[in-house]
């Protein structure tokens, strides 16, 4: 049985204001799981759903009869996808809560924590962000989430091999979720035969996009790319159309987003997104976890791939902790990250088979396209 509790707001450690998220459950001492989220600001919409997938996976999972007979207790605190707010509460994690691993996503984020992860010998694991650089930044540093090099580079080949799109436009945000990202694109295009004939970046504030999309308009593309964020991919689109740009859109899976269409209406008309998690027709575990959500939140979630490994990511813990805990090991950040590389392979419920490799993961991407306001499935990628 669980209950949740939730804290006040308080000033936590370098004057951050955290906003911490607790699952409890009754029992022998609990296993305590971090979980480093947008809960609050622009990222919000997809923080508060990712903690509420974790949540549901603590939930089952303490159902279950927990971890080798022991609780769940989730930890979420707000990061705002900002990297200092970011710093604070794996600070707290670390410091306060004693945590020996933690969750992050967000690529800002995930880069701005590494060191500390590092530092303290802390297992940190990545599972939402994307950046190509989360492979190399260190021995405690993981990815649960394929990064670009997955979906990116097969959407980019799928564009011209199977689309025929010989001239794309690259537009992307300039933060670590976009630059390398738009330029792992730009090379697999290029290198395929095609031609990048626009290659634009903008500011991660920025709401006015019509000295970028002009550019883009004179260059006449076959497609465009967009590689941002959610509360400016439908921006981008948006204007686009109002400057008289009818090319067909692609993107990744943050633009996998029900707001989304709801924002754009009939300007999403053709969208491609990709999707590194099964869907209802791939994954059987699929329709009833949407239900569930329908029946508790009274919706879809933000960003359903994104949930589903969140999900998914309790399990992971469940596989670690069973590890040690038949080799008679305390769970150390340590002892977790070689449990983490001696397991290696991981069946999960809604995202399916795991296989570490190094510090990356691969798996098949889904293609889905908007018709009539929905998005539908377009191809498999493996």
């Amino acid at each position: 049985m669980t209950r949740s509790l939730n804290l006040p707001r308080r000033t936590v450690l370098a004057g951050a204001l955290i906003a911490p998220f607790v699952v409890r459950a009754q029992g022998k001492e609990p296993i305590k799981i971090g979980n480093a989220m947008p809960m609050t600001g622009s990222q919000a919409g997809y923080g508060n759903d990712f903690v509420t997938a974790m949540r549901m996976g603590v939930a089952d999972v303490n159902a279950a009869g927990g971890i080798a007979g022991r609780p769940v207790e989730l930890i979420a605190l707000d990061t705002q996808a900002e990297p200092q707010l970011a710093i604070n509460a794996v600070n707290r994690f670390i410091g306060v809560d004693k945590l020996p691993m933690f969750f992050t996503a967000w690529s800002p984020v995930v880069k701005a924590v590494a060191p500390i992860a590092n530092r303290e010998q802390v297992l940190e694991i990545n599972c939402g962000a994307n950046s190509p650089e989360i492979a190399n930044l260190g021995d405690y540093v993981y990815t649960a989430f394929p990064l670009a090099e997955v979906d990116v580079v097969k959407l980019a080949k799928y564009t011209f091999t199977t689309l025929g799109k010989k001239r794309v436009a690259v537009l992307y945000i300039n933060n670590d979720t976009g630059i390398d990202a738009a330029k792992l694109y730009r090379d697999t295009f290029t290198a395929a035969g095609g031609q990048i004939v626009a290659f634009e970046t903008y500011d991660p504030k920025a709401t006015e996009f019509t000295g970028m999309l002009l550019k883009t308009r004179a260059a006449n593309p076959d497609m465009v790319h967009i590689h941002g964020l959610i509360n400016d991919i439908p921006q981008v689109i948006a204007q686009m159309r109002q400057l008289g740009l009818t090319q067909r859109v692609s993107s990744y899976s943050a633009a996998y987003n029900q707001k989304l269409l709801d924002q754009l209406g009939a300007a999403a008309e053709g969208l491609i997104v990709t999707s590194l998690a099964p869907g209802v027709a791939d994954n059987p575990r699929v329709a009833p976890y949407i239900e569930r959500w329908k029946k508790e939140i009274g919706r879809v979630p933000n960003g359903l791939p994104y949930t589903q490994y969140q999900y998914d990511m309790v399990y992971l813990v469940k596989a670690l902790y069973e590890h040690l805990d038949k080799k008679g090991t305390p769970a150390t950040g340590t002892s977790l990250r070689e449990a983490l590389l001696a397991v290696r392979e991981f069946d999960l419920p809604l995202t399916g088979k795991m296989i570490i490799e190094g510090h990356r993961v691969d798996k098949t991407v889904y293609l889905l396209t908007v018709e009539k306001g929905a998005y539908v499935p377009l191809a498999t990628l493996n």
